[in-house]
């Protein structure tokens, strides 16, 4: 039985009062026994949670119940174990790094367009379909036809942009972007409308909400969508997939990859093999053992931080 419930949220709001609401939404999540990562910035909030039921909504109503969030909307998914392992409510500049600092996401966007008329919007040859995550979310499934900007970070995006011919020009193409829940679209969007784009759509709920809401058999969906959390992907009925994350460097891993002379479990892959010292295998190496010791005597072992993903 899946006994817990995974929210995953966001909303672009003016909070001046953000840093004040920080510790009582962070003990409202530790007294509901609700994991995961929720950030609050003077533009909105943005995050995962997961839990029990009953901790999990307790969450959510704290959120509606502040200042401009009444409305605020969510996916849910459900899995047999916990997503997270801890709990941490973050202050940032942007909850949604992009680094554009005159784009005002609240003012203009693109329009939106809902699951169901997502294939109808692609079926048109003059949309030119963006794909707005890194490159390692992309290498695991994407839309059928949709560019891959190969991109390590959000923050280079507008970059990239500036950089595509098919892109620049008097006679704006219509573009399509998307991305896993939807927020990272709200700000690319409205970067593409700051750049003279007229005909500008995103996809409502992201990948997560296309793969909730439109059957298997009517998809132009192809593999699977990564998440930020254990799951590490979901398909079609948000259902987990085959993928687990290495724990060298964070990228997912399908059934080639672990078969790789390269993957050693807990230390590196093909893709960090050749990026990691001697002394941080031997590191990643006693942390696995400290983990498969964990699990021998039937506990979950914490540990430090994963590293950032080079």
């Amino acid at each position: 039985m899946d006994a817990f419930l995974t929210a995953a949220l966001y909303k672009f709001v003016d909070l001046p009062d953000f840093v004040a609401q920080r510790e009582p939404l962070q003990r409202c999540c530790d007294d509901n026994a609700v994991k995961g990562t929720l950030l609050l910035a003077r533009e909105g909030v943005n995050g995962t949670i997961a839990g029990p039921e009953a901790g999990v909504r307790a969450v959510l109503a704290h959120l509606r119940a502040m200042p401009g969030l009444a409305s605020l909307t969510h996916k849910e998914s459900w899995s047999s174990k916990p997503p997270f392992l801890r709990m941490k409510v973050r202050l940032k500049k942007e909850i949604v790094t992009l680094r554009v600092p005159e784009l005002d996401p609240n003012k203009t966007v693109g329009q939106y367009v809902k699951p169901q008329d997502w294939n109808a919007l692609l079926a048109d040859p003059d949309v030119v379909l963006i794909d707005t995550r890194n490159d390692y979310e992309v290498k695991i499934g994407t839309f059928k036809g949709a560019i891959n900007p190969d991109i390590k970070t959000f923050t280079e995006l507008p970059a990239w942009i500036d950089a595509q011919p098919a892109l620049q020009g008097a006679k704006k193409p219509k573009v399509a972007m998307f991305c896993t829940g939807g927020i990272r679209c709200e700000k690319s969007t409205a970067l593409m409308k700051m750049k003279g784009f007229d005909e500008v759509y995103h996809l409502e709920g992201g990948i997560l909400k296309y793969l909730e809401e439109v059957p298997p058999e009517q998809s132009t969906w192809d593999g699977e969508c990564f998440v930020f959390d254990e799951r590490v992907s979901v398909g079609h009925g948000l259902k987990p997939g085959p993928y687990e994350l290495c724990r060298s460097c964070r990228w997912p891993l399908g059934p080639e990859d672990k078969a790789s002379p390269h993957f050693v479990l807990g230390v590196s892959c093909p893709h960090c093999h050749n990026q990691r010292t001697p002394e941080e295998k031997a590191r990643l190496a006693e942390r696995q053992r400290q983990v498969e010791l964990a699990e021998a005597r039937g506990e979950r072992h914490v540990g430090a931080a994963l590293p950032n993903k080079p």
